[in-house]
């Protein structure tokens, strides 16, 4: 009897991700692997992967700079020179946001918490 095990990663609360721009030097680099809880609330201060507003099939990880009152999120990268952010496409709606960054599991010489 063969049994197959398959699983959905939509489904799953935690996900996993790759940082590909420097918008968030110095604290994520490029090539950095994150982990990404979906029932973590963001918080003012948190990391969070959301789609690109601009480019939903794109994700993309920035600080939390607010909360607004309706939920939506006011977010910032730590490298405002190179950063597409709330200052380009405005407040992000909740539904976007794929959760809190909590933990850099690669490099395994910068793992650790976010």
């Amino acid at each position: 009897m063969c049994i197959k095990l398959v699983v959905y990663t939509r489904v799953l609360p935690l996900q996993r991700f790759s940082v590909q721009d420097t918008s968030m030097r110095p604290v994520v680099q490029p090539g950095d692997r994150l982990l990404v809880g979906r029932w973590l609330r963001p918080r003012a201060g948190d990391l969070v992967v959301l789609r690109d507003p601009e480019q939903p099939s794109v994700f993309i990880v920035k600080r939390v700079a607010s909360v607004e009152p309706n939920g939506d999120l006011v977010v910032r990268g730590d490298n405002p020179n190179v950063s597409r952010d709330s200052r380009h496409f405005g407040s992000v709606a909740r539904r976007l946001v794929v959760g809190r960054a909590f933990y850099r599991y690669l490099p395994g010489a910068r793992r650790g918490r976010l």
